[in-house]
């Protein structure tokens, strides 16, 4: 009982750590679509992180987190954890999103542009791998989810001009 006791304080403090529940369940036997994060380096310690962040409002693992956890520690040096995930090949609402990632938080505040998101609406085709990508950049920045055979865009581009 002791044990249980310390291993629920543990997961009420660490809440991250829990991870999150699937986007399918186990026993899922309708059609899928994969969904890739990518990342774009842009130096040793620094990469453009496009990635999906949840699936009709549910919360999913993404590369973001996974980064966070490999660099922990390694100050200076990105060690990249890019991840994907079987999603339902239906319509869905897909939230993207597009960040600057550094390996020390506070070099963040040196972008002028470090993060963008939006949400998607669309039908991603049944045994169809796409992958979330994007443009970070002054005066133009953009994310979308592609077909990684096609190149065809899911749905549509989010953009913001300046």
């Amino acid at each position: 009982m002791h044990r249980l006791a310390i291993a629920c304080l543990v997961l009420a403090a660490f809440p991250g750590c829990a991870g999150r529940p699937p986007l399918l369940p186990p026993d899922y036997a309708g059609p899928r679509a994969h969904i890739a994060d990518s990342m774009s380096p842009r130096g040793q310690s620094v990469a453009d992180l496009f990635y999906l962040s949840a699936v009709n409002g549910q919360k999913i693992d993404d590369s973001v987190e996974a980064t966070s956890q490999s660099t922990s520690g390694r100050l200076f040096t990105l060690m990249p954890n890019i991840i994907g995930r079987d999603v339902p090949a239906k319509s869905a609402t897909f939230s993207i999103r597009g960040t600057i990632y550094h390996t020390t938080p506070i070099l963040t505040l040196a972008d002028e542009i470090n993060d963008m998101a939006g949400d998607v609406v669309a039908v991603p085709l049944p045994g169809h791998s796409y992958f979330d990508t994007g443009k970070l950049g002054s005066g133009y920045s953009a994310i979308w989810i592609e077909d990684r055979d096609t190149g065809e865009v899911l749905g549509r581009k989010i953009e913001r001009k300046e």
